[in-house]
């Protein structure tokens, strides 16, 4: 682990530094639940190691005295395209929870997701952060009514868009929520879904047997067709989170989806898939021509992460554990603090690499381990302009 520490009083320099301290502080149940991926946890590690395969092409002698690090997303403007994931039941991390994450991305004029298994009403985190830019992560449930619900309440609150959770027909298996037998504390409960728990659990199952129940509702029928559903049921532009192939990406753009997250859940899903990264640029080249935004999430814990993500054509980046682990660690200002290092490291990078903008992010900034192949001397021309194979010498 980069730059680790050893004790809660020293001041994080980096998002592992965070990790570090929120391992520290957390109550291993919470930990593992937040920091685990599915089954042998391959999938997990790749998402992070994925990116040492990635290198740089620096473009030198460029003028990055005035670096801009903003765009647009979805039509709003962001001050940089490093956005907050949603995440679950965030207050087991921080007394404040999502609310505390709300305010600290838009004090840095970011993007936050809310997961509707917040800890916290939707309601309530657009009253704590009313003029931060939200969008509403959703599970599609078997009772379709309860579905419609949230998103007209996510409607009437503000926030801008949804992101579809499209990878989860079922729970993926992880094995140390069940090795600590994974309950919600005592005292919290998922803020969205009071009205249902309270007309349908006992009474006795609220807290401990909440969480479980929720994931219960899941509807496992999920298929294209329901797609076209929730656009008749919404304004709100909808985008796909869970998709790892061109073809369903191509399947997304045709169906008029308004995004794209290239996302394999935090490696919590299906053990065995490829890392976001690796398949990134398959969906970007799939949607070219449509008028659908692509995305990434996972292992990102560097600006310079990023990058590669955005010199492989992702319009943004999402992060979910750093900003846990912030919170985690010190609340509001860890959260706050974790997007300014991770914006901080991008817009060093932009400037090593020669991009004073983020339109100024070029493909042949990054060689790719498919880059690499195409580049031995047997193949034929390489697609980075100014990289050539070796000419053989022929002896006279």
């Amino acid at each position: 682990m980069v730059g680790t520490i050893t004790t809660i009083g020293i001041d994080p320099v980096n998002v592992d530094d965070f990790h570090t301290v929120a391992k520290q502080t957390l109550p291993k149940m919470v930990y593992d639940y937040y920091a685990s991926g599915a089954e042998d946890e391959v999938s997990l590690r790749d998402n992070r190691n994925a990116f040492q395969k990635y290198q740089f092409r620096p473009k030198i002698l460029v003028d990055v005295s005035a670096q801009d690090l903003s765009t647009t997303i979805l039509g709003h403007r962001t001050a940089f395209p490093i956005l907050v994931a949603p995440t679950a039941m965030q207050c087991m991390a921080n007394g404040q929870g999502e609310k505390a994450t709300a305010r600290a991305a838009a004090s840095v004029g970011t993007i936050m997701g809310l997961s509707s298994w917040s800890t916290t009403a939707l309601e309530e985190v657009a009253a704590a952060a009313p003029n931060a830019i939200r969008f509403f992560q959703l599970y599609v449930y078997k009772d379709r009514a309860c579905t419609e619900r949230l998103v007209r309440r996510a409607e009437a609150n503000g926030y801008k868009a949804i992101l579809l959770t499209v990878d989860t027909p079922r729970l993926g298996r992880r094995e140390n929520d069940i090795r600590n037998r994974f309950n919600l504390p005592q005292g919290l409960t998922m803020g969205n879904f009071l009205d249902l728990v309270q007309a349908e659990m006992p009474k006795d199952q609220q807290n401990s047997g909440l969480a479980t129940y929720v994931a219960s509702l899941i509807d496992s029928t999920l298929n294209w067709n329901d797609i076209q559903w929730l656009q008749s049921k919404t304004r709100l532009p909808i985008v796909v989170k869970g998709v790892m192939t061109a073809e369903d990406a191509i399947t997304a753009a045709k169906m008029g989806c308004a995004g794209i997250l290239v996302s394999n859940h935090g490696a919590r899903q299906l053990d065995g898939v490829p890392a976001t990264i690796d398949v990134l640029e398959e969906v970007v080249q799939a949607v070219k021509g449509y008028p659908v935004e692509v995305y990434m999430d996972g292992g990102i814990r560097r600006g310079t992460d990023a990058l590669k993500a955005l010199a492989l054509g992702a319009k943004a980046v999402f992060v979910g554990r750093p900003a846990l682990w912030g919170l985690a660690a010190q609340g509001e200002e860890g959260v706050r603090k974790v997007l300014i290092m991770l914006r901080d490291e991008l817009k060093l990078a932009m400037a090593l690499v020669g991009a004073p903008t983020v339109y100024d992010i070029k493909r042949n900034m990054v060689i790719s381990p498919a880059d690499r192949a195409r580049l031995q001397p047997s193949s034929c021309e390489p697609s980075l302009p100014g990289l050539r194979p070796k000419k053989a010498v022929v002896a006279t």
